[in-house]
Parts: C-alpha cells; structure tokens; sequence
C-alpha cells in the first residue's frame, strides 16, 4: 500500500516538512507491473504475498478490478503487508522507503504458482527474496527481470540468473556495474556492459532523459523521452515495465517495444498515483502521439 504525501521540496536529513494531506493508493512494484500489463492489454495472471489485513484485502480487490488474476497471491498470517512511504515534490520527483512487509514471505509456492501456466512473459522485481528471483528466472526462457530496489549482491544476481530481459534506471545499473551511471550517454555505455555480464537484453532508463537499449556487442541504441509535464512520477518505471513485457509478449521488436514502454511510462508521469496513474492505449496517444503497437 502507498502512502503518499505531496510535499513542497523532499526533505534534507534531520528536516521536517509538512506536506499534504496523506493518500493511500495500491502500490507494490509487482502489482503495479501487473496492472500496467493488464490496462495495456495482456492477460496477466499475479504471483505475490499480502498479510491478512485490510491493506492486503484492499490491494487484492484493486488487481481484480483491473482483471488481474490473483490466484497466485498468498494470504499470510505471519506479516503485514508491504508498505511504501511516498514524498513527491512539486516538479513530480520523489523519495520512497519500503517496508517489505509479506513480500519476504514469498517463497518455494509462489514460485511454483508463477511457472504453473504456459506464458509468454514473465516478469520479476526485487522486493522479494533473492534466492526466489533466481529460482524463479531459472526456469523461464523469456523473463524481464526488473532489478529495483536494486539489492547490496545485485551483480551477483544479474550473474546467476542471467536474465533474457534486464531493465533498470540509473542508480541500479550502477549497483550492478559497481560505478556510478548518470545521463543517456551513460546509460547507453551501461546497458552495453551489462550484455558483457551475461544478459541478453539489457535497458538502462534514465528518467526525462530517454533510455538505452543493448542486445548484442554493438554501441546501444538510444531512445529519446517523450516530453511531458510530469505531475508524479511515482509508478513510471513500473509502467514502462509492464508496457515492454505486453509489447514482447506480442512480438513486437527491441527497439519498438522500448520506445512504447517510455511512452507508456511518460504518460503514467503526467497523473498522480502509481497504479491509479497508470494509463490505456488512447491515453498514452492522447498524451505523447504514439499509437500503441499491440492490438
């Protein structure tokens, strides 16, 4: 569940802001992943834990709502649901904090529940345990693993599971690279080294900056951001996720599906809220001009 408070700046260490009124919004990067997928789309079935109180009931409704199948999210008793803390500024940049809460419970069955169907797509963040991201990658062809919050061991991860699909932002290439990354030239350079670790697909995004795409020994290519009046930022990245897996879940080539990733994920920007931001086809053409590649 996010918690989300508009501040007028994020505050320094020791500060005090006072901010807006708190909102609470169903959040959590899988399940935001999940419902970008599903509004764009895809049918998507959801792997995951909640704890068995209001907050979990809550977030499970929501993915129903959006016609996400939750038969593989398990209810726990043994803690909470996760919980994210949300500052957004008034140019749309944010500070968040997790409590992971029943995502650390996620284990041995969800990983069974996650490759019990045939998919096309399967998609894994980071805020659960390493050990079921690497089981879990292990087992499927066509995976994007989206290595955010990027872990202390995240070059060890992205080492052992090697996945067909690496997306993540600036800060978690360089936690991978172990050297800062900042800008598209960066990131291009970025994405082009973590292909030299053993991904097959590698996408750097680096905010109202673009993103870069690598798939082979060659110079990355680079996809420009589209330019738009960003409210919130918050649950951007978690679209173009979702956006890239439903674009290759239908074919859709590298360079395409990332550019209707960043559309999708520029649009997302411009509402505020992660999951009640996230946008259909005719928004993202309404908003950028791109009409959405998948029929």
């Amino acid at each position: 569940m996010d918690i989300s408070v508009t501040v007028p700046r994020l505050p320094e260490p020791g500060a005090t802001v006072l901010g807006s009124a708190a909102r609470f919004t169903p959040g959590g990067k899988g399940a935001n992943q999940a419902v970008a997928a599903a509004r764009l789309g895809a049918a998507v079935r959801m792997t995951g834990c909640v704890g068995d109180d209001d907050f979990g009931r809550q977030l499970l409704a929501a993915l129903r709502d959006d016609k996400v199948d939750t038969g593989g999210v398990r209810v726990t008793a043994s803690a909470p649901t996760g919980l994210a803390m949300i500052s957004v500024d008034q140019a749309g940049e944010n500070i968040i904090t997790v409590a992971p809460g029943a995502n650390h419970e996620t284990g041995a069955a969800e990983v069974r529940a996650a490759l019990a169907e045939p998919q096309n797509v399967l998609v894994v963040c980071a805020e659960i345990p390493v050990e079921v991201i690497v089981a879990t990658l292990a087992r499927h062809s066509v995976s994007i693993l989206n290595l955010a919050p990027a872990p202390a061991d995240a070059a060890a991860i992205v080492a052992g599971a090697r996945p067909d699909w690496l997306v993540v932002n600036e800060t978690e290439a360089g936690a991978v690279l172990g050297e800062p990354v900042s800008g598209l030239a960066e990131a291009a350079q970025a994405a082009v080294a973590l292909v030299g670790r053993g991904v097959r697909h590698a996408v750097v995004t680096a905010g109202a900056h673009g993103a870069a795409l690598a798939d082979g020994p060659g110079p990355a290519e680079t996809v420009q951001a589209f330019r738009v009046e960003a409210v919130d930022t918050v649950g951007a990245g978690d679209t173009f996720v979702g956006a890239l897996a439903v674009t290759l879940a239908a074919g859709v080539p590298a360079a395409e599906a990332v550019r209707a990733a960043a559309a999708a994920g520029a649009t997302a920007a411009t509402r505020p809220g992660a999951q009640a931001g996230m946008p259909r086809p005719a928004d993202i053409r309404a908003v950028t001009g791109l009409t959405w590649p998948v029929r």
